[in-house]
């Protein structure tokens, strides 16, 4: 019988996962790439809200870069349409205490997708319950080029003394504004890498790797990683002991 997590000892507070494998899962099945896409957002939502139940307080999914624009148009066509079939279901994590916000440049998103992710984010605005962070058309590097022109339209217009700008300014202007940085990120499908995943926040992040598909993930997958993570000392470029800071 696998092991009951204890919610009361060192969970992180906030999980990065990398959504990888879909692709491959479908491949190796016979079936056409947007049956992997398919089957990894029914996982993202199982995930999510068992993550919830745990006592996750955040959990960002990276669910299209600034990258997947290359892809094939009906491939992207189908994630669009995959992103939107969650945005409509995203009422319902309003009855599970749960909250949704979207980083990324959404702007060049569809334009009923930016209204049905205002309309996500505004129905479960008032939930105590973990909140979900949604990387659409975002790239770790493409934030932090954002995050540099906002600051340096501030110091053009006087608002800021370049001498100023400190890791707390850019910090401020990054997509994640408000929200800690994440603690332990996930990455499974056997690849040991963030392709441009919170390329800042991550600077002091526990990591996690495994060879199962994310089609294939399961809630056993979830407890085994958070598992690792309790055991580890994060010593935040100390000697010992432990930070609470992140």
């Amino acid at each position: 019988m696998r092991k009951k997590i204890d919610k009361t000892k060192k969970l992180p507070v906030h999980i990065g996962i990398i959504m990888d494998g879909n692709g491959r899962w479908a491949k190796s099945r016979a079936l056409p790439r947007s049956a992997g896409h398919s089957a990894g957002a029914k996982v993202f939502q199982n995930i999510s809200r068992y993550a919830n139940k745990l006592g996750i307080k955040y959990m960002t999914v990276y669910v299209f870069s600034t990258e997947n624009w290359s892809r094939p148009r009906d491939e992207i066509d189908n994630l669009m349409n995959i992103l939107r079939n969650y945005l409509r279901d995203a009422k319902n994590y309003k009855d599970e205490n749960m909250r949704v916000k979207f980083i990324g440049d959404l702007s060049a998103l569809p334009h009923d997708i930016i209204e049905l992710m205002a309309d996500a984010e505004e129905g479960g605005k008032d939930a105590t319950g973990m909140q979900v962070n949604v990387a659409v058309n975002y790239g770790g590097r493409d934030e932090i080029v954002h995050a540099a022109q906002k600051i340096a339209r501030d110091a053009k217009e006087g608002r800021i003394n370049p001498e100023d700008v400190t890791e707390r300014t850019v910090a401020d202007n990054l997509y994640t504004t408000g929200i800690p940085d994440p603690d332990f990120i996930i990455r499974p499908s056997g690849e040991y890498r963030l392709s441009n995943f919170m390329t800042w926040q991550s600077a002091y992040s526990e990591f996690w790797f495994s060879d199962v598909l994310w089609p294939a993930f399961k809630t056993k997958h979830l407890d085994e990683a958070i598992a690792a993570f309790s055991r580890r000392e994060r010593r935040f470029g100390g000697v010992g002991g432990e930070s609470e800071e992140s």
